[in-house]
């Protein structure tokens, strides 16, 4: 089934039926902010989850991570303002404490609620103030409460992040709706940032979780802020069924269908995260073309937009492209440097490995004002390529991340 048959709508997690949200205000962050977001499915659900990679993993990473397991979801709940990180056993003990919370209070096996945490590490959680949060949004869960739930779990991002996609199964209309949020600590083994998908599609866990693993590492594992990992990632899908249409089934053109629109819900949250990034005031796509290998396309991405000096080019709004020559060169990537073309979006300034002068840079700096474009790189040794998206860095990156604990 074409791209065509695929629709972007409003409303990330409220435009997918049976789910109901909410975002309280429990105390964690100062100033009244909502700090507590739940989400549940009203039917039993099927679910597929990824993680951090960090060896150093959050308390409800490692919660989630046994939950998961059983391929079931009834609900989620997440916090902000406390990562429960490095936080010993009391804080495993607390992330269990929270999933058996919610359980009571939704009436759902506790296996099957999951929890997540983004804020401060290597502080206790409060958990008298958790309990509260609770009670509170289990009173006010929502099927329109989905934009609640994506303010609630915000930590230095600017916006709330939403998306959904909907699109036909026979005569029944499927939808795909999620939110996130992330800001800074974002690299391309998963990031500071916590997502939450849902689907009204009838999926199976296992091939849910095969689909999801592909439309992570086309997406919010093609973004980076500033290279670093955090220690609480997680990206949760769980599928319902509740649009009452035919399951899906891998092989089919409407599970193909349901893949593309998976990839689709989350690039656009994950370019949403890398746009919010932490004192950024430019998305940049880095595209490789022309590799050996796609492991050498994507090393050469990552060496480029993780490279300070580049980012700190792309901020000044001037070509310098010695500095993208040098990162390429360190990547782990094979190539002729005399061989390689760059390019600001269409308009060249090396080829050949060599400059083209004054005039094509005054050009490429014009472009780099824009809020977003396309840092490009044919290396000219071989057909495999990789795209990223990173974003510059500035001195508003600095002042958060000196002040974020205070």
């Amino acid at each position: 089934m074409p791209d065509a048959y695929l629709f972007g709508i409003p409303g990330g997690l409220s435009a997918v039926k049976g789910v109901r949200s909410t975002g309280v205000a429990c105390g964690l962050k100062r100033g009244g902010l909502t700090d507590l977001a739940l989400v549940v499915s009203d039917t039993p659900a099927t679910v597929a989850a990824t993680f951090t990679t960090s060896q150093v993993q959050a308390a409800p990473v490692q919660v989630s991570r046994r939950h998961l397991r059983g391929g079931k979801f009834a609900a989620i709940v997440l916090n902000s303002g406390n990562a429960n990180a490095c936080s010993g056993r009391q804080g495993l003990a607390d992330a269990e404490a929270m999933a058996q919370e919610v359980a009571g209070a939704v009436k759902r096996p506790v296996r099957h609620v999951f929890v997540a945490s983004t804020g401060v590490i290597g502080r206790p959680l409060d958990m008298d103030a958790i309990r509260a949060g609770i009670g509170q949004a289990v009173t006010r869960l929502d099927p329109a409460g989905g934009s609640a739930a994506a303010r609630a779990i915000l930590t230095t991002d600017t916006t709330a992040k939403e998306a959904a996609i909907t699109f036909a199964v026979g005569r029944r209309r499927v939808t795909v709706g999620g939110m996130a949020k992330g800001s800074g600590m974002i690299a391309p083994r998963m990031a500071t940032m916590l997502a939450v998908l849902a689907t009204d599609a009838a999926v199976a866990a296992g091939p849910l979780q095969r689909a999801l693993r592909i439309a992570v590492d086309r997406s919010f594992n093609c973004i980076t802020v500033d290279g670093d990992t955090s220690t609480n990632d997680m990206v949760l899908c769980f599928a319902n069924g509740a649009a009452g249409a035919p399951a899906l089934r891998p092989g089919t053109a409407a599970f193909r269908t349901f893949q593309v629109a998976l990839e689709m819900v989350c690039l656009g949250l994950a370019k949403m995260i890398a746009r919010d990034g932490e004192g950024a005031t430019k998305l940049v796509e880095v595209r490789i073309t022309g590799a050996r290998t796609s492991k050498e396309a994507r090393l050469a991405a990552e060496a480029v937009a993780n490279s300070p000096l580049v980012k700190t080019t792309l901020f000044g709004e001037d070509i310098n492209w010695g500095r993208v020559m040098a990162a390429l060169g360190r990547s782990g990537a094979h190539f002729d440097p005399e061989a390689v073309d760059l390019s600001v979006d269409e308009l060249l300034v090396v080829r050949g490995g060599a400059g083209l002068g004054p005039s094509a840079e005054a050009a490429a700096n014009h472009r780099m004002r824009e809020r977003e474009f396309a840092l490009v790189m044919h290396l000219h040794a071989g057909r495999a390529g990789a795209r990223l998206w990173t974003t510059d860095l500035s001195e508003g990156y600095v002042r958060i991340n000196a002040g974020y604990r205070s």
